[in-house]
């Protein structure tokens, strides 16, 4: 058995209901019953993980897309990072996820070539951005 599919093995006995997306290069896969899950509620492809094992995805760019169908769904789910074994539910993870895209922005501002004027919609499209992730948590 492969190492993936023992983390989500030793998941799915502490928690049935919840649905582990795995984070894998650039797309989140769902594995086994979870797979099975996700393809019947979204018509998602299964494919083979390997000569046992199904597993189904998405990219990681349509990532609120999911989010939203998850949660009209009432799925429970939550996303493992393999690379520090890190667990997050979805709504963690998409408030990291748009904190790292701020500060991403934050960092690539030109601040040489700004006006006066579009430093000021910058700091209001700042302030807008911080207040719609100071109002998920």
């Amino acid at each position: 058995m492969s190492k993936l599919y023992n983390t989500y093995l030793a998941l799915k006995k502490q928690d049935s209901q919840t649905i582990y997306l795995f984070k894998s290069g650039i797309f989140f896969i769902a594995i086994d019953d979870d797979a099975r899950t996700l393809s019947n509620a979204f018509d998602f492809k299964l494919s083979n993980l390997n000569n046992d094992i199904l597993k189904c995805g998405f990219p990681c760019s349509s990532f609120y897309k999911y989010h939203s169908l998850f949660q009209s769904h009432n799925f429970t789910v939550r996303i493992i990072e393999p690379d520090s074994n890190t667990l997050y539910g979805i709504s963690e993870y998409k408030q990291r996820k748009d904190i790292t895209e701020l500060l991403d922005f934050i960092n690539s501002i030109d601040i040489d070539n700004l006006s006066v004027s579009k430093a000021y919609q910058l700091i209001e499209d700042l302030k807008n951005k911080v207040s719609e992730i100071n109002n998920m948590v």
